[in-house]
């Protein structure tokens, strides 16, 4: 008797209507699609057509002190004050910029501004008495010996001399880090960049200046060690001074004084105060530069190696 044999298990078949269908089996749209232009091989694409810049006015003082994030430009450009921009480009300092601007020198693509509140995330298209904005440059930083009886400013209408008449013409218009007297003589910092300027002017910041002072009248070792703490003459509050007796010479004596705040006329001031008469001011040293042995008059600029290690630590202050 044979055995009954077993029915085959063949693979089920699946319904055709679960399988997925195939792209060719796609309906066709109603509409055609737009073909899409088809570029030249090895032509470069198309770049879209530079915008003008948008600029707005900046928002008043109290919604700025309230903390309230301020929404960033399309493209993620940061804004700034177009006096601060005008002044990183070495065009003038932040205060002449306003000026500029009140007297209607300054446009931006055509439009002459009305206020410095006016922010920007870049030059473009901005004119100074109609002559386009170039490119800012990169930033220089120059030592300078003022020599005395000269001012530090751009001009003077009695006709004294002034820094820049020393200076030589093939270079960029370079701003003064601070100001020294007339009478007071020494190393003068000098930059095309207003940004840096204002960095390095800000006592914040704490660099240090060195003045060598000679003066006449009788003073104590530890009188000049009492200003380490800071002095108050007149109700102007003067920070801490590291003051030194150099040498003595009967009445007459040289110190040596080294501050952070750089006040109008400090050190004489200061010296005053103790009774001293100052008759000759020297500043021989502004953060890590000297003066060293350069003659009055001469100009030095940094080498770029030391310049960027400069800026690197300035980075580092500021955070």
């Amino acid at each position: 008797m044979k055995p009954p044999s077993r029915p085959s298990r063949k693979p089920a078949v699946k319904p055709a209507s679960v399988r997925p269908p195939r792209r060719a089996e796609k309906p066709a749209p109603d509409k055609p699609r737009a073909e899409r232009p088809v570029a030249a091989k090895g032509a470069a694409p198309k770049k879209p057509a530079p915008q003008k810049p948008a600029f707005r006015k900046a928002p008043p003082r109290a919604a700025r002190a309230s903390g309230a994030a301020e929404p960033r430009p399309e493209g993620g450009r940061e804004e700034h004050r177009i006096a601060k921009l005008l002044a990183r480009a070495g065009i003038a300092s932040r205060r002449e910029i306003e000026r500029m601007i009140a007297e209607g020198r300054i446009a931006v693509n055509g439009e002459v501004l009305t206020t410095p509140a006016t922010l920007l995330t870049s030059l473009a298209g901005v004119t100074v008495d109609g002559a386009p904005v170039g490119e800012t440059e990169q930033t220089r930083l120059f030592l300078f010996h003022k020599p005395s009886g000269c001012l530090t400013a751009e001009r003077d209408f009695s006709g004294r001399k002034t820094i820049y008449d020393f200076l030589p013409k093939d270079l960029p218009r370079l701003m003064p880090v601070g100001r020294l007297d007339m009478t007071t003589e020494g190393l003068l910092m000098l930059t095309n960049d207003g940004g840096l300027k204002r960095t390095l002017e800000l006592p914040s910041t704490g660099i240090e200046r060195t003045y060598r002072a000679r003066a006449f009248g009788s003073v104590s070792q530890a009188q000049l060690e009492s200003l380490i703490e800071g002095v108050e003459i007149d109700g102007m509050r003067y920070g801490r001074i590291d003051a030194n007796l150099e040498r003595s010479t009967g009445h007459n004596k040289w110190i040596e004084l080294t501050l952070t705040e750089g006040k109008n006329r400090e050190v004489r001031r200061v010296l005053e105060h103790l009774g001293l008469s100052v008759s000759r001011l020297i500043r021989t040293r502004y953060g890590p530069f000297d003066l060293a042995d350069s003659a009055p008059g001469a100009l030095v600029e940094i080498r770029k190696g030391d310049l960027d290690r400069f800026l690197a630590a300035l980075k580092k202050l500021k955070k």
